[in-house]
């Protein structure tokens, strides 16, 4: 066949960079006392940039899990068969602590640490960050239990990935899911109907064991190695531990249905299944399930948030470097003004979500200072409503700065459209996360104070930005209809949230363009609708691939 023209004005491959050279990130992390662990985040971030972690992440999602209920004899196993890569993917998270290592790390910033890492590997792959979340967020739930904590939590902290079914006690290192939602309830898990028995040995006395009945709509990650769950006990919803394997290494009574068909995250098994007397451990008090589960709730929530914002830059990224290096109407496509008023746009979403994720993650590491986890309680419910229910409008718009070819499967770009709305809906979705920081200010005014006392340390620094903490100051005095007004005051609250901390501590180019469209009233509804005299340039650079 005859060449018919050469292949010019094509945009190199975006690979051998390191993921982690992102000044937000960066600079969060040494605002979070985590600065010593920027050596192996780089070493983290290189990996993530290099052709073979991102081909790792192609194949995974073309190559999606197989459910095998039975073995070739009949015997029911419940297994799920993944794509080699998936357990490279796994032993990276793993082996730099992504899961449950912050929770026995002494050092101050570990968490903050781990959630910069969990940024950056999360941009090679997505799905596989899930069972790595719900691992990092149940060991604080376990722990009202103790003696289970004791028995399991250095094995959900140990930098060792051991895939594959066994007595979790005699595995290097163990993987957590969950499991609370019902057909009939969704997010009201109150409506829960799956039953918990307490046990009764063959000697007439209970063993301290509950057996369980049920179906759940939706359980992350059934292949880890244990569970906690809600189930209704004789004192009320309740939270439960169910490893897969039982510690006489028999398998559990825990059948996996069938996988979810999703939208994206196809990497990621999703599964229902049926709890068919299976055994569980009582976590903490009868009738007190969610209160005891919140605590892992909240930790994914945390996640959510820096996932959509790892997306967001994963975005950025790629559009900054596509319109870098390809030419249309003779110049390069940054160069074009609508251009560059959108790539900054992108830049500066992308930038006050990454900020918000990582003090939010700061104050992860200051448990034992009430201001701060009041301060988190309110923060994090805004934040991971706005951030994660911004992600998907942006990986639209990142993927249109590609034209025609961010519609293609080979760009990357229409699997970071799929993913972009699961972390918005995972842990509650829009509604359900406006509704849970109205609860948290109704039912601790002291997060309030503490909201307002973050937001005011940037009083003074930018006029805009005062005038929108007034406007959120009145909003909350007028209580009637506040329910209806639910989304719009935690959109604001989220905002002058991002913006104190960009006037602050962001660079001056950001701080003034995300004050001059967020609060000024000087932008349109769509990305790239930035006013006039913003300093474009230096904004796109800051998404530039060095």
């Amino acid at each position: 066949m005859p060449a018919t023209h050469e292949v010019t004005n094509q945009v190199p491959p975006l690979a051998d960079h390191d993921v982690a050279d992102d000044p937000a990130l960066l600079a969060g992390l040494e605002r979070a006392g985590a600065g010593w662990a920027a050596a192996e985040l780089h070493e983290l971030g290189r990996l993530a940039g290099t052709e073979q972690a991102q081909e790792w992440g192609r194949l995974v999602n073309e190559n999606e899990p197989v459910l095998r209920t039975h073995d070739r004899y009949g015997n029911r196993i419940d297994e799920v068969e993944f794509h080699p890569h998936w357990h490279d993917l796994m032993r990276v998270a793993t082996g730099h602590g992504l899961h449950g290592t912050p929770w026995q790390d002494p050092r101050e910033g570990a968490h903050a640490a781990r959630a910069a890492k969990f940024y950056v590997w999360g941009q090679v792959e997505a799905g596989h960050s899930c069972p790595i979340s719900m691992t990092y967020a149940a060991v604080p739930a376990l722990r009202a239990n103790p003696e289970l904590a004791a028995r399991y939590e250095p094995l959900l902290a140990a930098t060792e990935y051991d895939f594959g079914l066994r007595d979790p006690a005699t595995k290097r290192g163990l993987l957590a899911g969950m499991s609370m939602t019902e057909k009939q309830g969704g997010s009201d898990v109150r409506a829960n109907t799956t039953t918990a028995t307490p046990s009764v040995s063959a000697v007439s006395r209970s063993d301290g064991s509950y057996t369980l009945v049920g179906h759940k709509w939706f359980t992350s990650a059934p292949m880890c190695d244990m569970f906690l769950t809600l189930a209704q006990a004789p004192n009320g919803l309740s939270c439960f531990l169910l490893p897969r394997v039982l510690p006489d290494g028999s398998r559990n009574g825990i059948l996996l249905q069938r996988l979810k068909d999703k939208l994206g995250n196809r990497s990621n098994a999703s599964s229902e299944i049926e709890y068919d007397h299976a055994v569980g451990w009582l976590v903490g008090e009868e009738g007190r399930g969610v209160r005891t589960i919140i605590e892992m709730v909240n930790n994914t929530r945390l996640d959510c948030t820096l996932g959509s914002a790892s997306g967001m830059r994963l975005g950025a990224v790629r559009a900054v470097h596509h319109a870098t290096h390809r030419r249309a109407f003779g110049k390069a496509l940054v160069d074009q003004p609508l251009m560059a008023n959108v790539l900054a746009d992108l830049v500066l979403e992308s930038e006050a979500a990454t900020t918000v994720a990582m003090r939010l993650a700061a104050a992860g590491d200051r448990r034992g200072d009430a201001q701060e986890q009041a301060f988190r309680r309110l923060g994090l419910a805004v934040s991971k409503y706005w951030v994660c229910k911004r992600a998907p409008v942006h990986a639209a718009e990142a993927l249109e700065c590609f034209g025609g070819n961010g519609y293609v499967e080979e760009s990357g770009m229409p699997r970071l459209y799929r993913e972009a709305p699961l972390s918005s809906i995972w842990e509650g979705s829009g509604n359900v996360a406006a509704l849970d920081a109205l609860r948290a200010m109704g039912r601790q005014p002291e997060s309030v104070a503490a909201f307002f006392a973050e937001v005011e340390r940037a009083a003074g620094g930018d006029a805009r930005l005062d005038d929108a903490v007034d406007r959120v100051r009145k909003e909350l005095t007028d209580l009637d209809g506040i329910e209806y007004r639910a989304r719009r005051l935690v959109e604001a609250m989220a905002l002058v949230l991002q913006g104190s901390l960009l006037v602050r501590h962001g660079h001056p180019a950001v701080a003034d363009a995300f004050c001059a469209s967020r609060f000024g009233g000087d932008w349109g509804i769509a990305f790239g609708t930035l006013p006039a005299g913003v300093d474009t340039g230096a904004i796109i650079e800051r998404a530039a691939v060095r």
